[in-house]
């Protein structure tokens, strides 16, 4: 058994060629994903500003921090090796989710703040119990299958929801709801992951960024087609309109 496991973990780790390439591309991707954390600042200046939460929802944060904490604990050694970069990002992104919860929670309506509060608890309890529950399995190799998958599911799921923006885009041939800065730094954030999985031979890595980049360069295109469209139709505008 434990030959079989030595095996598994050999082949699954980097090769020493390649250690250079990874911890760049894992660098690379701890910094385009900072630009991706910073991103709903504006929101959250709004929010303080007027002091309500209005419209917005806070959901999108619970998740991301249910995301982030999952990814972080794939990372850890207790679980996968040479995954120290993941560590990193997915810790700076567990803070910067559960500030923009408590300041979404201090500014929120009653019923959203208790809401907001049980979710939270939620999250915490359903890291907690895959922590402690992965812990007690013995064998490294089938721990790190399990938090693996759950960890590739989660990431999955994160990257196929711009899918119903790409569709809103196509049905409104617009792409005011699609941020290009935004695009840009999913696309160089989920490419930089996905050769920091492939130096490092890690499928629960290469995986979900390999769809993420995959989403990303479709967002990119439909934003310059769509873009160069709706400029190409105010050229054709009159510069002068008469009312006679």
């Amino acid at each position: 058994m434990y030959e079989t496991e030595k095996l598994l973990m050999e082949f699954f780790t980097v090769d020493g060629s390649f250690s250079k390439w990874k911890d760049v591309a894992g660098i690379a991707g701890n910094i385009f994903a900072f630009g991706l954390f910073v991103s709903p600042m504006p929101t959250f200046r709004r929010i303080m500003r007027n002091k309500s939460t209005e419209q917005f929802s806070g959901l999108p944060y619970i998740y991301a921090l249910l995301n982030c904490l999952i990814c972080l604990w794939y990372g850890s050694p207790y679980v996968s090796q040479r995954n120290f970069m993941l560590v990193t990002v997915n810790g700076v992104g567990a803070t910067f989710q559960l500030c923009y919860i408590i300041l979404f929670i201090l500014h929120t309506d009653k019923k959203t703040k208790m809401r907001m509060l049980v979710l939270l608890l939620v999250v915490f309890a359903v890291v907690a119990l895959i922590v402690v529950g992965s812990l007690q399995i013995p064998e490294k190799v089938t721990r790190w299958y399990l938090v693996g998958f759950m960890s590739c599911g989660s990431l999955v799921s994160m990257f196929a929801s711009p899918l119903f923006v790409i569709n809103l885009v196509i049905q409104t041939k617009s792409v005011e709801f699609m941020p290009f800065y935004l695009s840009l730094s999913t696309f160089l954030m989920s490419a930089s992951f996905f050769m920091f999985g492939i130096f490092n031979s890690d499928a629960f890595v290469y995986t979900p960024n390999g769809i993420g980049t995959v989403l990303g360069i479709v967002q990119l295109s439909l934003y310059c087609y769509y873009h160069r469209n709706s400029i190409e139709e105010e050229t054709k505008e009159p510069l002068i309109v008469s009312y006679v």
